[in-house]
C-alpha cells in the first residue's frame, strides 16, 4: 500500500474535507396557475393552488370599519 511521504497540514486536510459539506440551493419551479417560482410538490404561497386545484383559499383582508372620531 502507498504511504504518504510527508505530513499534510491541518489546513490542507480541513480544506479537503470542507468541500463535501456544500449545500445546494433548492430548485424552484414555475406555478402552473400564477407563474410564480415555488418549490416542487408544495402549495403555491401566492395563489394557493397545487396540481391545478385550489387547496388553500387566499385570505382577503377586510377594510377596517370607520371609527367615530372623539
Amino acid at each position: 500500500m502507498a504511504n504518504p511521504k510527508k505530513k499534510h497540514t491541518r489546513m490542507r486536510r480541513d480544506m479537503r474535507r470542507s468541500h463535501n459539506w456544500r449545500i445546494s440551493a433548492p430548485n424552484p419551479s414555475k406555478c402552473s396557475h400564477c407563474g410564480k417560482a415555488t418549490l416542487s410538490h408544495r402549495i403555491c404561497p401566492e395563489c394557493g393552488f397545487y396540481d391545478g386545484q385550489l387547496i388553500l383559499p387566499r385570505k382577503v383582508k377586510k377594510k377596517e370599519e370607520e371609527r367615530p372620531q372623539e
